[in-house]
């Protein structure tokens, strides 16, 4: 517990390296981060969130952290870089909820580009009249040094349960090179080019994880090795938000980092999360499981059913399936909390935890 408590912070917000499978990842200090602080009873660390100048505390709870943290220390004791690592008790877990063992056919798309415009000197510096539109051209980066607007942290979640993954500079070089996967998780990948965008939005199952993804346009020159802001985010009008005009950005959903009530729902043909989800992955099985699911909006939709068909059997099974949890009679009481959570007034990992609970006692069957 105590060298969980030392790092964390790091992994979330100072200075990290990992390397799997000639997948390197590096993160410098970033300015717009606040280390955590452990509250009094030391069961949460507490995370000041920092997205676009939007301050906010989160309690990660540590007991239900799903990796090891090893830390590497410099000549002075202090902690430069960590490994993140499986915890060996949770092998049954990973099976379940990543790609070890399964056919190799998700993949997720790094955001480089958007970690190139959080970097110094950058496209926020611009917005933040720091700078000319000098900043508005920026170096690709040829290390990945992410931070929390990159989704640094759901990218090592991913990649330490055996998901594959390319970059935008992948995509936008080989559009064709999504198409040999079933499935593309994109990240925070705010700016990307147009190829980038048509090659996502034409893939036939799409999972936008974090909202505000595709938001605004930019141009690769690779022989400067550089990408430069065209269109969105308020540039070159004040008035642009969406560079691409894109009908289903979910931008709204930015500054919910709490995700608490998490949801994945549909727009158009685009799976979407209503919730920004770079913490809530370091500890939430639930919705790491729902990636891999032939469609993760199905899980409110198998609740109402069993709501309104409970003395059916198929009902109740489908819907304990979601929660790993065999049985076919669930007690009729229990369409209370399930109308909670269909309201949103309890959180799916809540509602688990009471079919859990009556699971273990024999209560469901």
């Amino acid at each position: 517990m105590k060298l969980l408590l030392i790092v964390i912070p790091f992994l979330l917000l100072v200075s990290f390296i990992i390397i799997h499978e000639n997948f390197a990842f590096a993160q410098t200090n970033s300015p717009t981060y606040n280390l955590p602080q452990q509250n009094g009873n030391g069961d949460y660390l507490e995370v000041i969130s920092n997205t676009e100048g939007n301050q906010q505390v989160l309690q990660l709870p540590i007991s239900q952290l799903l990796f090891n943290v090893t830390p590497q220390y410099d000549q002075n004791g202090k902690v430069v870089s960590f490994s993140l690592t499986a915890k060996p008790e949770l092998s049954d877990l990973y099976n379940e909820i990543g790609m070890t063992n399964k056919p190799k056919d998700i993949v997720f798309v790094y955001p480089i580009f958007t970690q190139a415009a959080y970097s110094n000197k950058g496209f926020y510096d611009y917005y933040n009249k720091k700078c000319d539109t000098s900043c508005l051209t920026v170096s690709i980066p040829t290390k990945i040094n992410g931070v929390q607007a990159s989704s640094i942290a759901g990218a090592l979640v991913l990649r330490t349960l055996g998901y594959p993954h390319v970059t935008d500079v992948d995509v936008d070089k080989n559009p064709d090179i999504l198409k040999q996967y079933k499935r593309v998780i994109i990240l925070h990948n705010e700016y990307v080019t147009k190829k980038e965008f048509d090659a996502i939005t034409s893939h036939p199952d799409v999972i936008y994880l974090y909202p505000n993804a595709l938001y605004a346009e930019v141009q690769t020159n690779y022989n400067t090795n550089t990408i430069t802001l065209i269109n969105g985010h308020g540039y070159p009008d004040p008035n642009l938000r969406n560079g691409f005009g894109w009908s289903s950005d979910n931008s709204k959903y930015e500054y919910n980092v709490e995700c608490d009530n998490w949801n994945f729902y549909k727009k158009g043909n685009a799976t979407m999360l209503n919730c920004f989800p770079e913490y809530k992955m370091l500890y939430s099985a639930e919705l790491l499981r729902e990636l891999q699911k032939p469609d993760p909006t199905e899980l409110l939709d198998e609740i109402t059913n069993w709501i309104r068909y409970p003395g059916q059997n198929d009902t109740a099974s489908n819907m304990l399936d979601n929660f790993d949890i065999p049985g076919t009679h669930i007690p009729l009481w229990v369409s209370k909390p399930a109308i909670w959570v269909t309201n949103g007034e309890i959180t799916k990992s809540e509602f688990g935890n009471i079919l859990r609970y009556l699971y273990d006692r024999n209560i469901i069957k």
